[in-house]
Protein backbone atom coordinates (compact mmCIF):
# COMPACT_ATOMS: atom_id res chain seq x y z
CA UNK A 1 0.00 0.00 0.00
CA UNK A 2 2.91 2.39 0.67
CA UNK A 3 3.96 2.21 -3.00
CA UNK A 4 0.43 2.07 -4.46
CA UNK A 5 0.45 5.65 -5.76
CA UNK A 6 3.85 5.18 -7.38
CA UNK A 7 2.93 1.90 -9.08
CA UNK A 8 -0.40 3.34 -10.21
CA UNK A 9 1.28 6.32 -11.85
CA UNK A 10 3.92 4.12 -13.47
CA UNK A 11 1.18 1.84 -14.79
CA UNK A 12 -0.80 4.77 -16.17
CA UNK A 13 2.34 6.11 -17.82
CA UNK A 14 2.88 2.83 -19.63
CA UNK A 15 -0.78 2.72 -20.68
CA UNK A 16 -0.65 6.26 -22.08
CA UNK A 17 2.60 5.51 -23.92
CA UNK A 18 0.83 2.66 -25.69
CA UNK A 19 -2.40 4.63 -26.19
CA UNK A 20 -0.63 7.65 -27.68
CA UNK A 21 0.60 5.47 -30.56
CA UNK A 22 -3.01 5.02 -31.63
CA UNK A 23 -4.52 8.20 -30.23
CA UNK A 24 -2.05 11.16 -30.36
CA UNK A 25 -4.09 13.50 -28.08
CA UNK A 26 -3.18 11.17 -25.21
CA UNK A 27 0.32 12.69 -25.34
CA UNK A 28 -1.09 15.68 -23.46
CA UNK A 29 -1.44 13.52 -20.33
CA UNK A 30 1.73 11.51 -20.89
CA UNK A 31 4.11 14.32 -19.97
CA UNK A 32 2.75 15.03 -16.45
CA UNK A 33 2.43 11.31 -15.73
CA UNK A 34 6.00 10.68 -16.85
CA UNK A 35 7.16 13.55 -14.65
CA UNK A 36 5.37 12.10 -11.61
CA UNK A 37 6.83 8.66 -12.36
CA UNK A 38 10.31 10.17 -12.52
CA UNK A 39 9.74 11.97 -9.21
CA UNK A 40 8.56 8.73 -7.62
CA UNK A 41 11.62 6.86 -8.87
CA UNK A 42 13.85 9.59 -7.46
CA UNK A 43 12.02 9.39 -4.12
CA UNK A 44 12.68 5.65 -3.93
CA UNK A 45 16.38 6.03 -4.67
CA UNK A 46 17.35 9.15 -2.69
CA UNK A 47 18.81 8.80 0.83
CA UNK A 48 17.99 12.01 2.68
CA UNK A 49 14.23 11.87 3.31
CA UNK A 50 12.79 8.85 5.14
CA UNK A 51 9.18 9.50 4.16
CA UNK A 52 9.97 9.95 0.48
CA UNK A 53 11.68 6.55 0.39
CA UNK A 54 8.75 4.79 2.05
CA UNK A 55 5.92 6.82 0.50
CA UNK A 56 7.09 8.01 -2.95
CA UNK A 57 5.12 10.87 -4.51
CA UNK A 58 2.27 10.85 -1.98
CA UNK A 59 4.50 11.97 0.90
CA UNK A 60 5.42 15.11 -1.04
CA UNK A 61 1.98 16.48 -0.27
CA UNK A 62 3.19 16.72 3.33
CA UNK A 63 6.06 18.90 2.18
CA UNK A 64 3.72 21.02 0.05
CA UNK A 65 1.51 21.68 3.07
CA UNK A 66 4.64 22.31 5.13
CA UNK A 67 5.66 25.06 2.69
CA UNK A 68 2.35 26.91 3.12
CA UNK A 69 1.76 25.90 6.73
CA UNK A 70 2.33 29.37 8.31
CA UNK A 71 -0.74 30.71 6.51
CA UNK A 72 -2.83 27.55 6.96
CA UNK A 73 -2.00 27.12 10.62
CA UNK A 74 -2.46 30.78 11.43
CA UNK A 75 -6.13 30.53 10.53
CA UNK A 76 -6.99 26.82 10.56
CA UNK A 77 -4.57 24.60 12.42
CA UNK A 78 -2.15 24.43 15.33
CA UNK A 79 0.47 27.00 16.22
CA UNK A 80 4.20 26.39 16.55
CA UNK A 81 3.83 25.95 20.30
CA UNK A 82 1.02 23.40 20.01
CA UNK A 83 1.45 19.66 19.58
CA UNK A 84 1.97 16.82 22.02
CA UNK A 85 4.16 15.37 23.34
CA UNK A 86 6.54 17.65 21.42
CA UNK A 87 5.45 20.90 19.82
CA UNK A 88 6.10 21.80 16.21
CA UNK A 89 8.68 24.33 17.42
CA UNK A 90 10.62 21.68 19.35
CA UNK A 91 10.58 19.23 16.45
CA UNK A 92 11.56 21.88 13.95
CA UNK A 93 14.51 22.96 16.11
CA UNK A 94 15.84 19.39 16.23
CA UNK A 95 15.39 18.92 12.48
CA UNK A 96 17.26 22.11 11.67
CA UNK A 97 20.10 21.42 14.05
CA UNK A 98 20.37 17.85 12.80
CA UNK A 99 20.63 19.10 9.22
CA UNK A 100 23.08 21.84 10.32
CA UNK A 101 20.99 24.55 8.67
CA UNK A 102 19.92 27.94 10.01
CA UNK A 103 18.22 27.42 13.38
CA UNK A 104 17.50 31.09 14.08
CA UNK A 105 13.95 32.47 14.44
CA UNK A 106 12.56 35.85 13.33
CA UNK A 107 10.28 38.38 15.01
CA UNK A 108 10.62 37.33 18.65
CA UNK A 109 9.24 34.68 20.97
CA UNK A 110 5.86 33.05 20.44
CA UNK A 111 5.39 32.43 24.17
CA UNK A 112 3.20 34.47 26.48
CA UNK A 113 5.84 35.62 28.96
CA UNK A 114 3.19 36.62 31.50
CA UNK A 115 1.87 33.06 31.81
CA UNK A 116 2.45 31.49 35.25
CA UNK A 117 5.10 28.82 34.92
CA UNK A 118 7.08 30.54 32.18
CA UNK A 119 10.81 30.05 32.86
CA UNK A 120 14.04 31.71 31.75
CA UNK A 121 17.76 31.86 32.51
CA UNK A 122 18.95 34.96 34.38
CA UNK A 123 21.73 36.45 32.25
CA UNK A 124 24.62 38.62 33.39
CA UNK A 125 25.48 42.23 32.56
CA UNK A 126 29.02 40.95 31.97
CA UNK A 127 28.51 38.00 29.61
CA UNK A 128 31.39 35.97 28.21
CA UNK A 129 32.08 34.54 24.78
CA UNK A 130 30.86 30.99 24.32
CA UNK A 131 33.71 28.53 24.39
CA UNK A 132 34.04 25.86 21.73
CA UNK A 133 36.05 23.64 24.07
CA UNK A 134 34.29 20.28 24.63
CA UNK A 135 32.83 20.18 28.12
CA UNK A 136 32.77 16.75 29.77
CA UNK A 137 31.97 15.27 33.17
CA UNK A 138 34.19 12.74 34.92
CA UNK A 139 32.05 9.79 35.99
CA UNK A 140 33.63 7.50 38.54
CA UNK A 141 33.53 7.61 42.33
CA UNK A 142 36.16 6.61 44.87
CA UNK A 143 35.82 2.89 44.07
CA UNK A 144 35.90 3.21 40.27
CA UNK A 145 39.16 2.23 38.59
CA UNK A 146 38.23 3.19 35.02
CA UNK A 147 36.31 6.50 35.08
CA UNK A 148 34.59 7.81 31.97
CA UNK A 149 34.40 11.39 30.71
CA UNK A 150 30.80 11.88 29.58
CA UNK A 151 29.46 14.58 27.32
CA UNK A 152 26.76 16.91 28.64
CA UNK A 153 24.26 15.34 26.18
CA UNK A 154 24.07 11.62 25.38
CA UNK A 155 21.67 9.19 23.70
CA UNK A 156 19.12 7.77 26.12
CA UNK A 157 18.13 4.12 26.48
CA UNK A 158 16.40 2.72 23.39
CA UNK A 159 16.70 -1.01 22.75
CA UNK A 160 17.31 -2.88 19.54
CA UNK A 161 13.84 -4.28 19.02
CA UNK A 162 12.14 -1.05 20.02
CA UNK A 163 14.23 0.73 17.37
CA UNK A 164 15.22 -0.70 14.03
CA UNK A 165 18.66 -2.05 13.20
CA UNK A 166 19.32 0.95 10.93
CA UNK A 167 18.32 3.35 13.69
CA UNK A 168 20.64 1.73 16.25
CA UNK A 169 23.51 1.66 13.77
CA UNK A 170 23.02 5.33 12.83
CA UNK A 171 22.82 6.41 16.46
CA UNK A 172 26.05 4.65 17.34
CA UNK A 173 27.92 5.94 14.30
CA UNK A 174 26.76 9.44 15.15
CA UNK A 175 27.87 9.02 18.77
CA UNK A 176 31.29 7.80 17.64
CA UNK A 177 31.78 10.78 15.33
CA UNK A 178 30.59 13.24 17.97
CA UNK A 179 32.39 11.79 20.98
CA UNK A 180 29.35 11.13 23.16
CA UNK A 181 27.73 8.01 24.65
CA UNK A 182 24.94 5.78 23.40
CA UNK A 183 22.78 3.92 25.94
CA UNK A 184 21.87 0.44 24.70
CA UNK A 185 18.51 0.19 26.42
CA UNK A 186 17.60 -3.03 28.19
CA UNK A 187 17.57 -5.18 25.03
CA UNK A 188 21.24 -6.12 25.19
CA UNK A 189 24.29 -5.18 23.13
CA UNK A 190 23.55 -6.02 19.50
CA UNK A 191 25.97 -6.09 16.60
CA UNK A 192 24.43 -2.81 15.43
CA UNK A 193 25.57 -1.16 18.66
CA UNK A 194 29.11 -2.39 18.05
CA UNK A 195 29.48 -1.73 14.33
CA UNK A 196 29.39 2.04 14.80
CA UNK A 197 32.33 2.11 17.19
CA UNK A 198 30.72 4.60 19.62
CA UNK A 199 30.94 4.52 23.41
CA UNK A 200 28.16 2.50 25.01
CA UNK A 201 26.31 2.64 28.31
CA UNK A 202 25.14 -0.94 28.74
CA UNK A 203 21.79 -1.01 30.49
CA UNK A 204 21.01 -4.07 32.63
CA UNK A 205 17.33 -4.45 33.50
CA UNK A 206 15.34 -7.12 35.28
CA UNK A 207 15.45 -9.47 32.28
CA UNK A 208 19.28 -9.41 32.28
CA UNK A 209 19.30 -9.47 28.50
CA UNK A 210 22.79 -10.13 27.21
CA UNK A 211 23.90 -11.50 30.58
CA UNK A 212 21.09 -13.93 31.22
CA UNK A 213 21.16 -17.55 32.36
CA UNK A 214 18.69 -20.00 30.75
CA UNK A 215 16.41 -19.70 33.79
CA UNK A 216 16.30 -15.90 33.57
CA UNK A 217 18.78 -15.24 36.38
CA UNK A 218 21.85 -13.03 36.13
CA UNK A 219 24.85 -14.79 34.55
CA UNK A 220 28.12 -13.25 35.82
CA UNK A 221 30.29 -15.00 33.22
CA UNK A 222 28.26 -13.72 30.27
CA UNK A 223 28.21 -10.26 31.83
CA UNK A 224 31.99 -10.20 32.25
CA UNK A 225 32.53 -11.35 28.66
CA UNK A 226 30.45 -8.50 27.19
CA UNK A 227 31.57 -5.86 29.71
CA UNK A 228 35.20 -6.47 28.69
CA UNK A 229 34.57 -4.71 25.36
CA UNK A 230 36.37 -1.37 25.11
CA UNK A 231 33.16 0.14 23.72
CA UNK A 232 31.34 -0.50 27.00
CA UNK A 233 32.13 2.70 28.90
CA UNK A 234 29.60 2.43 31.75
CA UNK A 235 27.00 -0.01 33.07
CA UNK A 236 23.54 1.17 34.15
CA UNK A 237 21.15 -0.92 36.26
CA UNK A 238 17.59 -0.06 35.33
CA UNK A 239 15.24 -0.11 38.32
CA UNK A 240 12.36 1.68 36.60
CA UNK A 241 11.62 4.08 33.76
CA UNK A 242 9.52 7.21 33.64
CA UNK A 243 6.99 6.17 31.01
CA UNK A 244 5.91 2.99 32.85
CA UNK A 245 7.49 2.86 36.33
CA UNK A 246 7.12 -0.35 38.28
CA UNK A 247 5.96 -2.24 35.19
CA UNK A 248 7.62 -5.24 33.62
CA UNK A 249 7.25 -6.12 29.99
CA UNK A 250 6.82 -8.84 27.41
CA UNK A 251 8.01 -9.04 23.83
CA UNK A 252 5.69 -11.60 22.18
CA UNK A 253 7.38 -14.62 20.65
CA UNK A 254 6.53 -13.74 17.01
CA UNK A 255 8.47 -10.47 17.42
CA UNK A 256 11.54 -12.19 18.88
CA UNK A 257 13.55 -12.53 15.68
CA UNK A 258 16.83 -14.41 15.46
CA UNK A 259 18.84 -11.15 15.69
CA UNK A 260 16.87 -9.88 18.69
CA UNK A 261 17.20 -13.28 20.37
CA UNK A 262 20.98 -13.23 19.86
CA UNK A 263 21.31 -9.73 21.37
CA UNK A 264 19.13 -10.59 24.35
CA UNK A 265 20.38 -14.11 24.96
CA UNK A 266 16.92 -15.66 24.66
CA UNK A 267 15.27 -18.21 22.39
CA UNK A 268 13.90 -16.95 19.08
CA UNK A 269 10.14 -17.15 18.69
CA UNK A 270 9.51 -17.47 22.43
CA UNK A 271 7.92 -14.77 24.64
CA UNK A 272 10.65 -12.56 26.12
CA UNK A 273 9.67 -11.45 29.62
CA UNK A 274 11.05 -8.65 31.80
CA UNK A 275 9.91 -9.01 35.43
CA UNK A 276 8.64 -5.97 37.29
CA UNK A 277 11.57 -6.17 39.75
CA UNK A 278 15.09 -7.60 39.81
CA UNK A 279 15.54 -11.27 40.82
CA UNK A 280 19.18 -10.57 41.79
CA UNK A 281 18.32 -8.34 44.79
CA UNK A 282 15.35 -7.19 46.85
CA UNK A 283 16.79 -4.68 49.34
CA UNK A 284 18.82 -1.47 49.12
CA UNK A 285 21.85 -3.28 50.53
CA UNK A 286 21.34 -6.00 47.93
CA UNK A 287 21.33 -3.39 45.16
CA UNK A 288 24.65 -2.00 46.34
CA UNK A 289 26.17 -5.45 46.63
CA UNK A 290 25.05 -6.08 43.05
CA UNK A 291 26.72 -2.80 42.02
CA UNK A 292 29.95 -3.92 43.68
CA UNK A 293 29.76 -7.28 41.88
CA UNK A 294 29.27 -5.62 38.49
CA UNK A 295 32.14 -3.23 39.14
CA UNK A 296 34.46 -6.15 39.87
CA UNK A 297 33.25 -8.19 36.88
CA UNK A 298 33.61 -5.20 34.52
CA UNK A 299 37.17 -4.47 35.56
CA UNK A 300 36.37 -1.30 37.49
CA UNK A 301 34.09 0.54 35.07
CA UNK A 302 31.52 3.09 36.35
CA UNK A 303 28.34 1.42 37.62
CA UNK A 304 25.13 3.29 38.35
CA UNK A 305 21.39 2.87 38.38
CA UNK A 306 18.40 4.47 36.70
CA UNK A 307 15.01 5.07 38.27
CA UNK A 308 11.84 7.05 38.05
CA UNK A 309 11.48 8.43 41.57
CA UNK A 310 8.39 7.18 43.37
CA UNK A 311 8.32 7.05 47.18
CA UNK A 312 11.11 9.36 48.41
CA UNK A 313 11.94 7.26 51.47
CA UNK A 314 12.87 4.36 49.17
CA UNK A 315 15.51 6.52 47.48
CA UNK A 316 16.65 7.57 50.95
CA UNK A 317 16.85 3.88 51.88
CA UNK A 318 19.43 3.42 49.12
CA UNK A 319 21.38 6.40 50.45
CA UNK A 320 21.33 4.94 53.96
CA UNK A 321 22.56 1.65 52.50
CA UNK A 322 25.45 3.51 50.86
CA UNK A 323 26.38 4.95 54.23
CA UNK A 324 26.02 1.57 55.99
CA UNK A 325 27.94 -0.50 53.42
CA UNK A 326 30.44 2.03 52.11
CA UNK A 327 29.60 0.92 48.54
CA UNK A 328 29.15 3.88 46.19
CA UNK A 329 27.29 3.85 42.89
CA UNK A 330 29.13 6.06 40.42
CA UNK A 331 26.02 7.71 39.04
CA UNK A 332 22.22 7.88 39.32
CA UNK A 333 20.01 8.48 36.29
CA UNK A 334 16.76 10.27 37.14
CA UNK A 335 14.08 9.49 34.55
CA UNK A 336 11.09 11.82 34.63
CA UNK A 337 7.51 10.60 34.32
CA UNK A 338 7.31 12.56 31.05
CA UNK A 339 9.81 10.14 29.50
CA UNK A 340 8.86 8.18 26.42
CA UNK A 341 8.53 4.52 25.48
CA UNK A 342 7.47 2.41 22.54
CA UNK A 343 4.45 1.09 24.40
CA UNK A 344 2.99 1.57 27.89
CA UNK A 345 -0.36 1.38 29.73
CA UNK A 346 -2.06 4.78 29.56
CA UNK A 347 -2.56 5.04 33.32
CA UNK A 348 1.15 4.47 34.01
CA UNK A 349 2.21 7.04 31.43
CA UNK A 350 -0.25 9.64 32.67
CA UNK A 351 -0.52 9.14 36.42
CA UNK A 352 2.41 7.17 37.87
CA UNK A 353 5.88 8.50 38.60
CA UNK A 354 7.43 11.82 39.58
CA UNK A 355 8.04 14.46 36.87
CA UNK A 356 11.70 15.15 36.09
CA UNK A 357 11.94 18.61 37.64
CA UNK A 358 10.71 17.51 41.07
CA UNK A 359 12.54 14.15 40.95
CA UNK A 360 15.83 15.77 39.97
CA UNK A 361 15.69 18.31 42.80
CA UNK A 362 14.71 15.58 45.26
CA UNK A 363 17.60 13.34 44.21
CA UNK A 364 20.05 16.23 44.39
CA UNK A 365 18.77 17.16 47.86
CA UNK A 366 19.03 13.62 49.22
CA UNK A 367 22.61 13.19 48.02
CA UNK A 368 23.66 16.66 49.19
CA UNK A 369 21.89 16.28 52.53
CA UNK A 370 23.65 12.94 53.13
CA UNK A 371 27.06 14.34 52.18
CA UNK A 372 27.40 12.06 49.13
CA UNK A 373 26.98 14.46 46.21
CA UNK A 374 30.72 14.84 45.55
CA UNK A 375 31.08 11.09 44.95
CA UNK A 376 27.98 10.38 42.84
CA UNK A 377 27.05 11.95 39.50
CA UNK A 378 23.45 12.63 38.47
CA UNK A 379 22.00 12.34 34.96
CA UNK A 380 18.60 13.70 33.93
CA UNK A 381 16.32 12.17 31.30
CA UNK A 382 12.98 13.47 30.08
CA UNK A 383 12.05 15.62 27.03
CA UNK A 384 15.48 17.21 26.51
CA UNK A 385 15.64 18.75 23.04
CA UNK A 386 17.28 22.15 23.47
CA UNK A 387 20.12 23.99 25.15
CA UNK A 388 17.70 25.54 27.63
CA UNK A 389 16.63 22.19 29.05
CA UNK A 390 20.25 21.12 29.31
CA UNK A 391 21.05 24.33 31.18
CA UNK A 392 18.06 24.20 33.54
CA UNK A 393 18.60 20.51 34.40
CA UNK A 394 22.27 21.14 35.12
CA UNK A 395 21.39 24.17 37.25
CA UNK A 396 19.05 22.03 39.35
CA UNK A 397 21.46 19.20 40.00
CA UNK A 398 22.22 17.18 36.86
CA UNK A 399 25.75 16.61 35.63
CA UNK A 400 24.66 15.46 32.20
CA UNK A 401 21.44 14.75 30.29
CA UNK A 402 20.02 11.98 28.18
CA UNK A 403 17.72 12.48 25.21
CA UNK A 404 15.80 9.71 23.45
CA UNK A 405 13.08 11.28 21.34
CA UNK A 406 15.32 14.22 20.43
CA UNK A 407 17.70 11.80 18.74
CA UNK A 408 14.74 9.98 17.17
CA UNK A 409 13.75 13.28 15.52
CA UNK A 410 17.34 13.62 14.33
CA UNK A 411 16.91 10.20 12.68
CA UNK A 412 13.82 11.44 10.85
CA UNK A 413 10.97 10.61 13.25
CA UNK A 414 7.84 12.69 12.49
CA UNK A 415 5.95 11.89 15.71
CA UNK A 416 3.38 9.71 13.97
CA UNK A 417 2.79 7.92 17.32
CA UNK A 418 2.98 4.48 15.72
CA UNK A 419 5.99 3.12 17.64
CA UNK A 420 3.90 0.34 19.18
CA UNK A 421 2.37 -1.17 16.05
CA UNK A 422 5.46 -1.72 13.84
CA UNK A 423 4.13 0.75 11.26
CA UNK A 424 6.63 3.57 11.79
CA UNK A 425 6.58 5.51 8.49
CA UNK A 426 10.22 6.64 8.73
CA UNK A 427 11.96 3.36 9.59
CA UNK A 428 13.00 4.44 13.09
CA UNK A 429 10.81 2.29 15.36
CA UNK A 430 10.02 -0.77 13.28
CA UNK A 431 11.42 -4.20 12.54
CA UNK A 432 9.82 -4.26 9.08
CA UNK A 433 12.76 -4.45 6.65
CA UNK A 434 10.97 -2.60 3.84
CA UNK A 435 10.13 0.27 6.19
CA UNK A 436 13.66 0.31 7.58
CA UNK A 437 15.11 1.04 4.14
CA UNK A 438 13.80 4.60 4.51
CA UNK A 439 16.50 5.24 7.13
CA UNK A 440 19.86 5.55 5.39
CA UNK A 441 22.56 5.07 8.01
CA UNK A 442 25.39 7.38 6.80
CA UNK A 443 23.08 10.37 6.30
CA UNK A 444 21.23 9.95 9.58
CA UNK A 445 24.46 9.32 11.53
CA UNK A 446 25.66 12.77 10.44
CA UNK A 447 22.39 14.27 11.63
CA UNK A 448 22.75 12.58 15.03
CA UNK A 449 26.22 14.11 15.37
CA UNK A 450 24.99 17.53 14.21
CA UNK A 451 22.04 17.62 16.61
CA UNK A 452 24.18 16.77 19.62
CA UNK A 453 26.97 19.20 18.71
CA UNK A 454 24.65 22.11 17.93
CA UNK A 455 22.54 21.55 21.06
CA UNK A 456 25.61 21.47 23.30
CA UNK A 457 26.80 24.63 21.55
CA UNK A 458 23.46 26.25 22.44
CA UNK A 459 24.07 25.22 26.06
CA UNK A 460 27.49 26.87 26.01
CA UNK A 461 25.96 30.07 24.62
CA UNK A 462 23.47 30.14 27.50
CA UNK A 463 26.28 29.54 29.99
CA UNK A 464 28.22 32.46 28.47
CA UNK A 465 25.22 34.83 28.69
CA UNK A 466 25.06 34.05 32.42
CA UNK A 467 28.67 35.18 32.76
CA UNK A 468 29.93 31.67 33.53
CA UNK A 469 32.92 29.70 32.29
CA UNK A 470 31.35 26.24 32.13
CA UNK A 471 27.98 24.53 32.77
CA UNK A 472 29.04 23.19 36.18
CA UNK A 473 28.79 26.74 37.53
CA UNK A 474 25.04 26.92 36.86
CA UNK A 475 22.96 27.07 40.04
CA UNK A 476 19.21 27.04 40.89
CA UNK A 477 19.29 30.83 41.21
CA UNK A 478 20.02 31.08 37.47
CA UNK A 479 16.62 29.56 36.59
CA UNK A 480 13.70 31.94 37.11
CA UNK A 481 9.97 31.36 36.93
CA UNK A 482 6.86 33.52 36.56
CA UNK A 483 4.77 32.59 39.59
CA UNK A 484 1.57 34.42 38.68
CA UNK A 485 -0.05 37.54 40.14
CA UNK A 486 2.92 39.59 38.96
CA UNK A 487 5.43 37.60 41.02
CA UNK A 488 8.69 36.28 39.60
CA UNK A 489 11.62 34.64 41.28
CA UNK A 490 14.47 32.13 40.97
CA UNK A 491 13.71 28.46 41.54
CA UNK A 492 15.97 28.64 44.59
CA UNK A 493 13.08 30.55 46.20
CA UNK A 494 10.39 28.29 44.80
CA UNK A 495 11.83 24.88 45.81
CA UNK A 496 13.68 23.65 48.89
CA UNK A 497 17.40 23.10 48.31
CA UNK A 498 19.28 21.33 51.11
CA UNK A 499 22.76 22.18 52.28
CA UNK A 500 25.53 19.56 52.67
CA UNK A 501 24.97 17.27 55.66
CA UNK A 502 21.52 18.52 56.63
CA UNK A 503 20.02 15.03 56.61
CA UNK A 504 22.76 13.78 58.89
CA UNK A 505 22.69 16.56 61.48
CA UNK A 506 18.89 16.62 61.82
CA UNK A 507 18.43 20.20 60.62
CA UNK A 508 16.53 19.17 57.51
CA UNK A 509 12.99 20.58 57.08
CA UNK A 510 9.82 18.57 56.59
CA UNK A 511 8.92 16.46 54.69
CA UNK A 512 12.56 15.41 54.21
CA UNK A 513 12.90 14.77 57.94
CA UNK A 514 9.90 12.43 57.92
CA UNK A 515 11.15 10.50 54.87
CA UNK A 516 14.60 10.15 56.43
CA UNK A 517 13.14 8.76 59.68
CA UNK A 518 11.12 6.07 57.89
CA UNK A 519 13.86 4.96 55.47
CA UNK A 520 15.67 1.68 56.23
CA UNK A 521 18.71 0.37 54.40
CA UNK A 522 17.45 -3.20 54.79
CA UNK A 523 14.21 -2.77 52.87
CA UNK A 524 12.61 -0.58 50.23
CA UNK A 525 9.20 -0.35 51.89
CA UNK A 526 8.95 2.43 54.46
CA UNK A 527 9.14 1.48 58.12
CA UNK A 528 5.92 1.77 60.13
Amino acid sequence: MRYLTYFLICGLTVIFVITSAFYPPALALLAPLALLAAIGTYDLMQTRHNLWRNYPIISRFRWMFEAIRPELRQYLFESDTDGRPFSREQRSLVYRRAKAVNDKNPFGTLYDLSEPGYEWIAHSMTPLSATERPDTVRVGGPQCERPYHASRLNISAMSFGALSANAIHALNRGACAGGFAHNTGEGGVSRYHLEGGGDLVWQIASGYFGCRAPNGAFDPDRFAETAASDQIAMIEIKLSQGAKPGHGGILPGPKVTAEIATARGVQAGVDCISPASHPAFSTPVGLLEFIAELRTLSGGKPIGFKLCVGQPDELMAIVKAIIDTGIYPDFIVVDGAEGGTGSAPLELSNRVGTPLREALIMTRNILVGAGLRDHIRIAASGKVTSGYWLASNIALGADWCYSARGFMFALGCVQSLSCHNDRCPTGVATQNPTRQRALVVPDKARRVTNFQRNTVHALMEIVATAGLQHPGELRPAHVCRHLGAGEVGPLSDYYTFLEPGQLLDGSVPEPYARWWRTARSTRFAAAD
